[in-house]
């Protein structure tokens, strides 16, 4: 019998889409997140959103914040706080280059997805600029013609 492959692909728990509409994403990076069991098994159950979240950098450490994490139903009193500031996790030279490149104007940093690898919750977080209203216009007016493209060959 056949031994089958790994997946090289990690499971995605959740992708914040909203962050390709409103910004121009450049480097990226692999963080982990610092959470409470409770928290872990609402991801789990896939309660996760990314939407209208983003990273700071205070005192040298990176936090995430405005991440909705869902509360886990078997919780009871032992449930945590759906929208808490949330420890992540990186080597200091990445923390250091973060905090240099968001010292340009207008830069900030946004998470882009979140999986699971080796069953551990992470995060990929992607240093942005913010998109003016024209260019939002013609990146949707853009995709707009290439699906028609492909609707008609």
């Amino acid at each position: 019998m056949k031994k089958q492959k790994k997946s090289t692909q990690s499971p995605v728990i959740t992708v914040n889409r909203k962050a390709r509409h409103d910004y121009h994403l450049q480097e990226r990076y692999e963080a982990g997140i610092v959470l409470q069991g409770t928290e872990v098994k609402a991801i789990r159950a896939g309660q996760m959103n990314l939407m209208d979240s983003y990273a700071q950098i205070s005192d040298g450490e990176i936090f995430l914040t405005d991440a909705h994490i869902g509360l886990y139903e078997q919780g009871n009193t032992a449930n945590h706080e759906p929208k808490r500031k949330r420890k992540l996790l990186l080597h200091r030279r990445e923390i250091n280059k973060l905090e240099r490149s968001i010292r340009s104007k207008g830069m900030t940093i946004v998470p882009t997805r979140a999986y699971f690898s080796n069953g551990k919750v992470k995060l990929e977080l992607a240093v942005a600029v913010g998109k003016r209203l024209y260019d939002k216009r013609a990146q949707l007016e853009r995709e707009e013609v290439a699906r028609e493209m492909r609707a008609y060959p």
